[in-house]
């Protein structure tokens, strides 16, 4: 895949011609208290504070993000798109740029695209990387809420954890395989119509959609149900009869 600059250039920055500016986004009780405060956080300065808070209060990584990292080697992989993962001496806390979130997002998109094979050259992947964090910056593009949450989290800092249930199509074997871990292969996606069985405790039943229904939502996406495959319930109770006499 050819991929044609039209924000950028090559070997200049993306944000080159994209003004920053710091503000700060807040949540308060009807009383005055403060539920959220988060000051000197970096966003492009034609965006509105409506966006700005969106991305402050819902998508920003709030713990987990390394100070410092280095990169982890794969020979298969251009350096600009190699993963990072925290340094020895690195301090965790939560991400304060909007560039933090424009990176990992098409860094993560630009990596799996390079090791998919989408890209004919690496000049290709540079400029797509570098077009889609433009695209990011100016509002030409946006992703579902589950790509900001959870995309590059993995790749940018090497956050992740214990298998949800998540499935993802091996690119390789084209077989969809359960992922190992949290965030290498995360839950991107928005929108789910979930069917349920007939049955009330085994594999697709009832009480399995609750746990289905808990991982999408943990993961920032929205899901209802399709229940027309259950039948009607009907509860009886024994009438007693007394009869005098």
């Amino acid at each position: 895949m050819k991929i044609e600059r039209r924000f950028t250039k090559a070997n200049e920055d993306a944000y080159e011609n994209v003004v920053f500016t710091k503000t700060t986004s807040e949540i308060r009780n009807p009383d005055g208290t403060i539920v959220f405060h988060l000051a000197d956080i970096d966003v492009p300065k034609s965006w509105s504070q409506v966006a700005s808070d969106v991305l402050a209060q819902k998508y920003f990584r709030k713990a987990g993000v390394p100070s410092a990292t280095k990169f982890v080697g794969e020979t298969d992989v251009p350096r600009f798109l190699s993963r990072r993962v925290p340094t020895a001496k690195a301090e965790f806390g939560g991400e304060t740029s909007a560039k933090q979130v424009f990176d990992r997002l098409a860094g993560a998109w630009a990596y799996w695209g390079w090791k998919g094979g989408y890209f004919t050259t690496e000049e290709d992947a540079s400029a797509y990387y570098d077009e889609m964090r433009y695209m990011l910056a100016t509002q030409r593009a946006a992703p579902n809420s589950p790509q900001w949450f959870n995309t590059g989290l993995h790749w940018a800092y090497g956050i992740d954890g214990p298998a949800q249930g998540h499935h993802y199509v091996d690119f390789k074997t084209g077989k969809l395989t359960k992922s190992k871990s949290s965030y290498e292969h995360p839950q991107p996606h928005a929108c789910f119509i979930q069917s349920v069985s007939d049955d009330l405790v085994n594999e697709g039943g009832i009480m399995d959609l609750w746990v289905r229904e808990a991982r999408l939502f943990k993961y920032g996406s929205g899901t209802g149900t399709n229940f027309s495959s259950l039948r009607e319930q009907v509860s009886r109770c024994p009438a007693v009869v007394s009869r005098l006499g």
